[in-house]
């Protein structure tokens, strides 16, 4: 493995995140605080618990896992796009570095940008809202397997993306509502019937659930569902990225 061309990617990547800090970090932060405070502060301090977990601290989960999925998809699809963009592409596909590892430099600069974000709203969330973590284990595990999945899931859309707007378009359109209506806000058994059956549907109810779990100890959903459910789309992923270098999809012109 060529572990210098994996360094020079992954480098790259975390100090372009340097260079734009106040993007990259300090303003989803800030637009996950305004949150705690509206919903967790405000609203939530007018609200009955939910399972014996305040309602501030009932969404934390949920808007961590947020800004999570949104921030692992920009950074990893900015971050194969710009190469694309100005053609330097081609100089990693004809370097002597192979597929996976270019996939592991920038997916994993960009997961690595996303666990950092993560721990900074949790450890800011702790300010505005009483936090706990049942299973720490199983929240870093969590943690770590939506970072990685949603950064190769960007990193797809970077590749299929043939403009900016693209870029845009699964995240806004597709990825933020679903994540809105998986439980950000609520546990899905306040549902009626029948709908509290038809958001089974959305994969993100499952990663939510396992993630409020690992807090809380409740979960709309099994564990061991939720962490099938990431694993399966996690492998998914790679099968198509695996798919697109093979047959060179949107990379040679």
């Amino acid at each position: 493995m060529n572990l210098y061309g994996v360094r020079a990617i992954y480098g790259y990547e975390m100090a372009r995140t340097r260079r734009t800090l106040l993007q990259s970090i300090v303003s989803p932060v800030l637009s996950t605080s305004l949150y705690f405070v509206v919903f967790g502060s405000a609203i939530g301090s007018r609200m009955s618990s939910i399972d014996g977990v305040s309602y501030g601290a009932f969404i934390v989960p949920g808007l961590l896992m947020l800004s999570l999925l949104t921030q692992s998809i920009a950074n990893a699809s900015f971050g194969i796009y710009f190469p694309r963009f100005v053609g330097t592409i081609y100089e990693h596909l004809s370097a002597p570095i192979s597929a996976f590892e270019i996939v592991a430099g920038y997916v994993g600069a960009a997961a690595t940008k996303s666990i950092i974000l993560g721990v900074i709203i949790i450890a800011t969330a702790g300010l505005f809202v009483p936090l706990r973590i049942d299973h720490p284990g199983w929240m870093i595990l969590f943690l770590l397997l939506t970072a990685t999945t949603f950064s190769l899931f960007g990193f797809i859309i970077g590749i299929w993306a043939d403009n900016f707007e693209k870029l845009q378009l699964i995240p806004l359109l597709i990825v933020t509502p679903l994540t809105f209506l998986g439980g950000t806000f609520y546990s899905i058994d306040m549902l009626p019937a029948p709908w509290n059956r038809i958001v089974l549907l959305n994969p993100v109810v499952y990663l939510i659930s396992g993630f409020r779990w690992s807090f809380y100890g409740r979960a709309d959903v099994s564990v061991g569902i939720s962490l099938a459910m990431t694993v399966a789309f996690l492998v998914g992923c790679l099968v198509l990225v695996g798919w697109m270098f093979r047959t060179g999809y949107r990379l040679k012109k």
